[in-house]
């Protein structure tokens, strides 16, 4: 874990940080113990909401993107390869001249991989390994062009995405089999819950009876990128947790993908909280409709907190469910 490899690095390896100046810390994950660091110092760096909330609440300056000039860099790097490079050449870029970056990283989210890749262009850092982890520091240096955030790519569709959200590389397959399934009525009022990159809030866009959509995601460069794909005046874009969003009045329908992994390993109960979420906000008539992957059971929550659970449709990977009736009202 960070905190183990970064305490052992500053108490008993060689690492060590200047006295002066301030410390980026790229996207670490809501409970991470950056405690080994001055905290009057740090600026953390995340566009994912609950991470963001959980540092500020702790008391850290955060910030969607870096403000300023920094000593020293720590990227905890994502799993996404491509967000990896893009984060440690901002580091790189950011810090002054002879800043300190640091990498922090599991085995399962490539950091040896990412260890190669920088030794390969002329970094020579020094490294720890711990906790099926590695922790590496080097001295900033110019990272290639390849390695620079690409801002946003063209897919399918006319859509755009950008790296390290959620389906990057074109159209959800789950998303657009729940969108091939929704009923041509679906309501007014609208929420998509984890909308992403906003394809499948596009597709209920298409029809005229909806008065407005509101598109919740956490993730705000993923939302960046629906707010480009979604120019309809009846959209509305929330950066904030799905969990805990909920809209001024009761809506008709919710449509939703949850996310179902923290990190690389699989987690329901994030799905569960997206179902107790949407029956919160629903009319008594409301309706949700959402994808899972097949062996995921979420029936028994949606049974929980709706009256009425029908699987629609589905095939061997992806499941359709409606539920009606939500039994818990907004609160």
């Amino acid at each position: 874990m960070l905190s183990d490899r970064l305490s052992l690095a500053l108490l008993d390896g060689d690492l060590s940080l200047p006295e002066t100046g301030r410390i980026a810390v790229f996207a670490p994950k809501a409970g991470a113990d950056l405690s080994m660091l001055p905290q009057d110092r740090v600026q953390v760096v995340t566009g994912f909401k609950p991470d963001h909330d959980a540092f500020s609440g702790a008391g850290y300056t955060c910030a969607r993107q870096p403000e300023g000039s920094f000593g020293v860099a720590l990227v905890c790097l994502p799993r996404a390869k491509a967000m990896g490079r893009a984060l440690l050449a901002q580091a790189c870029n950011l810090v002054e001249p002879d800043g300190l970056v640091i990498v922090d990283g599991q085995k399962t989210d490539g950091v040896e991989s990412m260890l190669r890749d920088l030794r390969a262009q002329g970094a020579t850092p020094l490294v720890l390994s711990k906790a099926h982890g590695k922790i590496l520091w080097f001295k900033a240096l110019p990272l290639p062009a390849a390695w620079q955030a690409q801002g946003h790519q063209p897919v399918a569709d006319g859509f755009v995405t950008a790296a390290g959200v959620f389906s990057a590389d074109g159209i959800d397959p789950a998303s657009r089999m729940l969108a091939d399934s929704l009923p041509e009525k679906i309501g007014g009022r609208i929420v998509d819950l984890g909308a992403g990159w906003g394809y499948l809030a596009a597709r209920a866009l298409a029809r005229d009876t909806v008065k407005t959509l509101d598109l919740v995601e956490a993730d705000h460069a993923a939302l960046d990128c629906a707010r480009q794909n979604i120019t309809d005046p009846r959209a509305r874009f929330h950066w904030s947790d799905a969990t805990l969003w909920r809209p001024e009045g009761a809506v008709d329908a919710v449509v939703m993908n949850p996310p179902f992994h923290s990190g690389r390993a699989a987690d329901p109960d994030i799905g569960r909280a997206f179902i107790a979420s949407a029956a919160s906000m629903l009319t008594p008539q409301g309706r949700l409709w959402m994808v899972a992957n097949r062996h995921l059971p979420y029936e028994a929550t949606l049974a929980q907190h709706f009256v009425d659970v029908t699987e629609m449709t589905g095939d061997n990977r992806f499941k359709i469910l409606m539920a009606a009736r939500p039994t818990r009202q907004r609160r």
